[in-house]
């Protein structure tokens, strides 16, 4: 067991600094090795260190050989193999397919320190180094590509990553739960290929088990874009860890077994693991090459929550971390922040307390431990159900018993705050004390798009909701004299997103007189609703026909439409506007975006200088 402060081995000279001439499991990782609980390979290093076993990471290893994978020897039980906290091909391209200039999860903002479809590679490395050893893969790029699934980047779909990689064994989802369990039957000596049923894990089979559902097979979701579309909402439908059933995908002569969802933690075993030893920094190892950026935005944040009921069709944390939220006790959270105002580097601000949704610290109804989550429906769109849960009495405590901590100046409310479900609360007091106390001056909020049939397909709230939202706010900052902004993100290009739609974003931005500095294209990313809807042109929820923005040209002009002020999108505005047959918003009045263009005899005749 280590104490706080020391950080896992990473080399065969840090083993014997500790006695070790074995270890346990080898724990690989595209990330660099950041000892904090943001970072799943040390929250999974620290669980296991926790059960007692001896656990090395390799960090970042150079792929071109096995040599680097065996540098440490070989560990008893197991290899456990993820990319970081990115797919690898997210952290490496950007929605346009162009290769990413910097890698804040590397040393330096290094790129290259990983390989393209890291968990693949590094599966076949360690077969190399380590023949007949148990490979486990996980991390978001397992999680996400555990069934045959659309890959953005091959623009073809493609089989389980567990066939690609030839491993064992596939954690999907948080992986503490599934992770124990693998690790005590391995010690046990069970064979890796009789490790068949563990909820939270996928595996390879000659025959489906008899209580599975069979989903289409590869070969036929590879050809059919119909039963892609109906494969995907089988596979949503069943990802609840209540009533989720066994699912069965036929991958050429062998079946891919996806076993229930494990359980999420409850909150004892949250604040557990929220408990363990981290040092809560880089590996010292990459100080010279100046640090580790990804540390920065983390260092002084708190998780307080998992799980997320939002909906939105394009996020995959509903497919990953699962739609029911738990959350982590006050003491919990309070330990972590009175053990920050330590750190040499604290300044007296807690950069944020959140999640996957910042505001989410319940589960969205009772009954869901009886129940699970409604297949058909969502808990906030079209509308909040009736049944829905909207108190914030517990979050707010805790905001006000972090506020209170000695040395602490104040407390952050940075990631996503879900504004429909604040408004469901009929309690106004976190609105009020959200905008008096824990925004630094900006409050950014997701409101992605303002015309109703996009936002349906995104999962969001009509804007409406957002219009009430912001006038709310407005009056709550007036009311107490502050002077605060709100800073909306937005997506170009959605499935649903017609070029006359994202003109009419355009109109919206322009009537309110915002201007986004940043605009997200659509990302179609492995295993979210709305990169099925991008492939197959289908909603596998409603299996109806959705228009899809393809091409690079109307994508680049969604995208130059939320930014029509920038000089340089002029061109490409001048051309969607007059695409969409909206040539009256090319001109001189408050209505228009840009002005026409202007011969070199029609500028000096404006300037009042034509001969």
């Amino acid at each position: 067991m280590s104490t706080s402060g020391e950080f896992l081995p990473v080399s065969v000279e840090e083993m014997r600094e500790r006695g070790w001439w074995w270890y346990d499991f080898l724990l690989i990782t595209g990330d660099a090795y950041v000892d904090h609980p943001s970072f799943g390979t040390a929250v999974i290093g620290r669980v296991l260190e926790a059960e007692g076993y001896r656990v090395a990471v390799l960090a970042q290893p150079d792929w071109r050989s096995a040599e680097a994978f065996a540098a440490m020897g070989r560990p008893r039980l197991g290899a456990l193999i993820g990319a970081g906290n990115l797919d690898s091909m997210v952290a490496h391209y950007t929605a346009a397919k162009k290769r990413r200039r910097e890698d804040f999860y590397s040393p330096g903002k290094k790129m290259g320190l990983r390989p393209d479809r890291a968990v693949i590679v590094y599966s076949n490395r360690v077969r190399e180094a380590f023949p007949g050893l148990p490979i486990v893969i996980g991390s978001l790029e397992a999680s996400l590509r555990r069934f045959a699934h659309y890959d953005y980047w091959d623009d073809a779909v493609r089989r389980s990553i567990l066939f690609d990689a030839q491993a064992d064994l596939l954690v999907y989802g948080m992986g503490e739960r599934a992770t124990r369990e693998i690790a005590a039957l391995l010690k046990k000596k069970v064979p890796v290929t009789e490790i068949t049923n563990v909820r939270g894990t996928a595996c390879m089979m000659d025959a489906p088990p008899l209580e599975a559902e069979i989903l289409p097979s590869f070969e036929v979701v590879r050809e059919s874009r119909r039963r892609y579309a109906e494969a995907a909402r089988m596979e949503h439908a069943e990802h609840d860890p209540v009533v989720g059933k066994c699912l069965a995908q036929a991958h050429g002569g062998k079946y891919l077994v996806v076993n229930p969802p494990a359980m999420p933690l409850g909150r004892e075993e949250l604040d557990a693991v929220a408990a363990l030893p981290y040092t809560r920094e880089p590996h010292p190892m990459y100080d010279a090459a100046g640090g580790v950026p990804a540390i920065d935005e983390v260092r002084f944040s708190v998780i307080h929550n998992r799980g997320c009921f939002g909906g939105c069709s394009f996020c995959s944390l509903a497919f990953h971390q699962g739609r029911m939220v738990t959350s982590r006790s006050h003491e919990s959270v309070i330990r972590e922040v009175e053990a920050m105002t330590g750190h040499p580097l604290w300044k007296g601000y807690v950069s944020d307390v959140g999640g996957p949704t910042a505001n989410f610290r319940r589960p969205s109804c009772r009954g869901q431990q009886e129940r699970g989550m409604c297949r058909e429906r969502r808990c906030l769109v079209p509308e909040p159900c009736k049944k829905l849960d909207a108190d914030h009495s517990d979050y707010l405590q805790l905001l006000r018993r972090l506020r209170a901590i000695p040395g602490v100046k104040k407390v952050f409310v940075r990631s996503g705050v879900r504004f429909d479900y604040m408004l469901c609360d009929t309690n106004g007091a976190f609105f009020r004390e959200l905008v008096q106390y824990h925004i630094s001056g900006h409050l950014k909020v997701a409101p992605e798009h303002c015309v109703n049939s996009v936002l349906d397909r995104m999962g969001k709230p009509h804007v409406e909701v957002y219009e009430k939202f912001l006038a709310r706010y407005r009056r709550l900052n007036q009311e107490d004299g502050l002077e605060q902004y709100v800073v909306p993100y937005l997506m170009s290009s959605h499935p649903g997103c017609t070029l006359q739609d994202a003109v009419t974003l355009a109109e919206y931005l322009h009537q309110r007189g915002l201007y986004p500095e940043q605009v997200q294209d659509f990302y179609p990313t492995p295993g979210t609703l709305s990169t099925c809807m991008y492939y197959t042109g289908l909603d596998p929820m409603t299996m109806e026909p959705v228009y899809v923005p393809r091409t690079v040209r109307e994508k680049t002009m969604q995208r130059a439409l939320l930014q029509y002020r920038d000089p340089r999108n002029r061109r490409v505005v001048l051309e969607a506007l007059r695409e969409a047959g909206r040539e009256d918003l090319i001109g001189y009045g408050k209505i228009c975006l840009v002005h026409p263009e202007r011969t070199g005899a029609a500028k000096k005749k404006r300037r009042g200088v034509q001969k």
